[in-house]
């Protein structure tokens, strides 16, 4: 299929408008302008994004989607018609990934697609969580609420996720920094100090003798020690795409000292706020339970979801199968069971999953503050080698030859 940018005027009333439409060739769009009430003025072939890089620039982007949302969710609630709500997202939208994405939804729901539908064409950028809620708002008669709950948890977790990266930055570029100093020491100066022991007839100190057969390693194998960490690191991710690699992936993040606690709130908070969500929507529980697994995004969590969902399926309550699960934190099934009684259980969901994200800011906030100083031991530690390796070894040539 072609995309055609057209100039069109609308038969009923009489207005001038531009878009684009997917067809198999120009005859075949014109056609299907005609079909759909326009009498076409003019239509062109886009060519643009053919080039070689615009093909490496497809990739839509979660702050894209984010904003096609919540755009999307004014227009739709100010009582603007789909179509148009549509037209006017195509040119608002600077992405142009995005852009392409939504003149394809458009092209679709004016040939008698449900939007839904139309979005199910992109897997990449819209997942189950995202379909679920627009089927829903569609059936429903409120799809505003349906996008501005999808925008909200959209900047949520992408806030969450975002937190948690930058906390993990600062400390990441300071290590590489003294990584790169010290191998720069090893490699530089580490030479000239064994030759001027040697120059001078002296044994090199034990610290010294160690750095030296480190850097003597370094220069002469260095292309064997590229290989293995190139092999190292792709058999690593290619074992992380295997069902194995997941397994063993998920377990290191719900059981690694430290940091297990944020992932515990992180995967709770995102299960509860899908959940909240889906529910409040009207989509089934057993639904909600099986794209609720799929949002946490950790294999094993997943499967102890879905094993709640059999034994929901066959009559237990939600509450009690939640308490069962090893990485469920006690807050969630007690919110869960509180809902049962009330009839608000969606809720009480969305409750528990604010606790979470609140004691995941806190956590993120602590964690930050703790690295600092444990970077700062980790640097002293250098220096001290450093010191003791090379510094050292010339103050005690110098006070040598001084006597």
């Amino acid at each position: 299929m072609n995309r055609y940018i057209y100039k069109a005027r609308d038969s009923k009333s009489g207005a001038i408008i531009k878009g684009v439409i997917q067809a198999e060739n120009e005859r075949a769009a014109g056609k299907l302008l005609i079909e759909r009430g326009y009498t076409p003025d003019t239509v062109t072939e886009d060519t643009s994004g053919d080039s070689f890089f615009d093909k490496f620039k497809n990739k839509v982007t979660t702050k894209d989607k984010i904003v096609f949302t919540r755009q999307f969710s004014t227009l739709i609630g100010a009582g603007l018609p789909l179509s148009n709500s549509l037209r006017v997202l195509i040119e608002q939208t600077e992405s142009k990934p995005m852009r392409r994405v939504t003149e394809s939804i458009l092209a679709d729901v004016e040939a008698g697609k449900s939007l839904t539908q139309a979005c199910a064409k992109f897997p990449d950028v819209f997942n189950r969580i995202y379909l679920a809620l627009l089927k829903a708002g569609e059936s429903s008669g409120t799809l505003d609420k349906s996008l501005r709950r999808l925008a909200d948890q959209q900047e949520k977790d992408h806030a969450m996720v975002t937190r948690i990266k930058n906390s993990l930055t600062y400390p990441a570029i300071v290590l590489a920094v003294i990584i790169a100093v010290l191998v720069f020491m090893v490699i530089a100066v580490v030479p000239q100090v064994q030759q001027l022991y040697h120059d001078l007839g002296k044994d090199l100190p034990l610290i010294t003798k160690l750095l030296v057969e480190q850097t003597n390693f370094l220069v002469n194998m260095w292309w064997l020690v590229t290989i293995v960490i190139g092999l190292v690191i792709y058999f690593v991710f290619q074992f992380v795409r295997t069902d194995s690699g997941r397994h063993v992936l998920a377990r290191i993040k719900l059981n690694i000292p430290v940091f297990k606690s944020m992932f515990w709130r992180l995967y709770n908070g995102r299960f509860a706020r899908t959940a909240e969500n889906l529910l409040s929507t009207g989509v089934s529980i057993q639904d909600t339970l099986a794209i609720s697994a799929e949002a946490i995004n950790n294999l094993i969590m997943e499967e102890e979801i879905k094993e709640v969902s059999e034994k929901v399926k066959q009559g237990k309550t939600l509450s009690a199968s939640l308490k069962e699960l090893d990485y469920i934190l006690p807050l969630l099934p007690q919110m869960a069971a509180i809902g049962e009684e009330s009839g608000k259980i969606d809720e009480m969901l969305g409750k528990a999953a604010n606790v979470y994200e609140d004691e995941l800011d806190q956590q993120i906030n602590t964690i930050s503050t703790l690295i600092e100083p444990i970077m700062l031991v980790i640097m002293a530690l250098m220096v001290a080698v450093i010191i003791a390796g090379v510094l050292m070894p010339i103050y005690q040539l110098v006070s040598q030859i001084q006597k």
